[in-house]
This record gives C-alpha cells, structure tokens and sequence, in this order.
C-alpha cells in the first residue's frame, strides 16, 4: 500500500495548506459572486430563478479547499516549475534495477537485476522491488533535496522470497538512493538484515 513520506530540504507542507486554504477562500467568494450575479442577470430577463440554498454552501471554502488540495495532490505538484519550488523530485514511474552485493565469507548473493516500480503524489509513496526470485515494498520513506548531493530517497522495505524459493527468507532492509539532476539514472546502496545478511550498491535506470 502506499504510505507517506517525509520531504527534507523543500517547502514545509503545512505552509502549503495555508496557501490553498487562502485560495480557497479567493475562489469561493468569486464562484459565490458570479452565481448571484448570474441570478439578478437572469431576473432581469424575466427569467425565474430558484436558488437553493445548498447550491451556496456546495461554493463554500471546505468544499473547494478540498477539490484544490486533490487537484494539487494529483497534478499541479508534478509542474516542472512547481516541482522545481518545492523541491520535490517527481521519481513515479518504472526504473530498471541492477544490485551488486559486497562479498561476504558467509553470503552466497550473486548480481541480480530487477525492476522498480515507483508511486508517488503529494502526499504519498510505494516503492516496489521485483527482483525476480522475490518482490519487496516499502513502509517509511524520506525525499531529500540536498544541495550538494542532489535528490536523495531514503526508504526501508519488507523483502518477501515468491513461491517456490525455499532457500530465500523474508527480511527488512534499507535503501539509499540518489538521482541525477535529470533524474534519468540513480545510484545507492542497500542494507538488509532480520533474516539475510547482505549489502551492495544498486543502479538505476528509468525506463
């Protein structure tokens, strides 16, 4: 499922309700204003009119914060331009994934490749491993504008072996990666443990 995630290094969150709840308010008495004008322009052609009273609060600010806020949250965040001022990198999409293990005496991990599949909005994130032989998601992520480093998405993940595959065992990890400014290609490191011991670096590459 997807969760939330932190946003460092970029617009605070809340200061972004505060704007939407002020445009909110802006919009709302403009749509209440034309409709009323709409109806004295209707009367005066003779027109009868019967405004009820539910079409008003349907205008009311709740009511148009909230269709903003999903507007936001789908679309208007994902603007090149908007993005850019909150520093929020857009990664959704599908990433090609190669992992390369350090080696250890007591680890038999090979290089393996596997896909990535990211969901992301304003508010939430899923980052889906399917690396073949076993898929993870993941459960609490962080997105960093760095100045120096660039986009950094740091997230742990639950790692489940798919049917079949008696020799893998479940385990939790930890995952560090950071995008080029184009954010075509990704590089990072992963750390697992509770139940496999093992670490590497991963490559990315957006499909």
């Amino acid at each position: 499922m997807d969760h939330e995630y932190v946003v460092r290094g970029g617009v605070n969150r809340a200061d972004i309700g505060k704007y939407l709840a002020r445009a909110a308010s802006v919009v709302s008495g403009l749509l209440v204003w034309a409709l009323l004008q709409a109806v004295d322009l209707a009367r005066q052609f003779g027109l009868s009119t019967n405004l009820p009273p539910v079409i008003l609060s349907l205008l009311g600010a709740g009511t148009v914060y909230t269709v903003l806020y999903l507007i936001f949250r789908r679309w208007i965040w994902r603007v090149p331009l908007v993005a850019r001022w909150l520093k929020v990198a857009d990664l959704s999409g599908t990433w090609i994934c190669e992992g390369h293990p350090f080696p250890r005496p007591d680890s038999l991990a090979t290089d393996w490749q596997g896909t990535i599949a990211i969901t992301q909005d304003w508010d939430k994130v899923r980052i889906h491993l399917d690396a073949g032989l076993s898929k993870s998601n993941s459960d609490v992520a962080g997105l960093v504008s760095d100045p120096i480093e660039g986009v950094v998405l740091l997230y742990s993940y639950r790692n489940e072996p798919k049917p079949g595959q008696p020799e893998l065992s479940a385990h939790r990890g930890f995952a560090k990666l950071i995008f080029t400014k184009d954010l075509k290609t990704g590089t990072g490191d992963y750390f697992n443990g509770d139940g496999r011991h093992s670490s590497g670096t991963l490559t990315l590459r957006r499909q």
